[in-house]
């Protein structure tokens, strides 16, 4: 039980560590930091209910998150009501409401769901979920 603690202390910090660096992508418009997904990483986004979702791959994913960046520079994510659980020792799911805020206006909300495995001893996403909240 005390490993389990240990790795889920370890994931935590790392993930908040994720999370400042996701503070410096918006403010400078480098992303490079946050680009911690596995080779084979994919991202299904949706819309809404009557649509179907898109799949992204990690180098569409990437340029899509640059893009972003570049249009909402100097907006603040937020990462709300964040739940972290570890599936085992090596996997942990991330489940939190990423809110996209300029001048205390929100300008994108979406409910995020990121998978992660721990790959040569590096964290890395291996696959996410987005869906648009209106």
């Amino acid at each position: 039980m005390l490993d389990i603690q240990n790795r889920l202390n370890e994931f935590t910090e790392m993930h908040d560590e994720f999370i400042r660096d996701w503070e410096l992508a918006m403010s400078s418009g480098d992303t490079s930091s946050v680009q911690r997904m596995s080779d084979d990483y994919y991202v299904t986004f949706f819309n809404n209910d009557n649509e179907k979702p898109f799949f992204f791959t990690r180098q569409e994913a990437i340029e899509g998150m640059e893009q972003s960046v570049k249009h909402f520079y100097r907006a603040n994510k937020r990462f709300a009501n964040r739940v972290i659980r570890l599936r085992d020792n090596e996997n942990a799911v991330v489940f939190y409401e990423q809110l996209i805020v300029q001048d205390e206006n929100v300008l994108a909300r979406l409910f995020t769901i990121e998978n992660w495995k721990l790959i040569n001893g590096k964290w890395m996403v291996i696959r996410e979920t987005e869906e648009q909240i209106n």
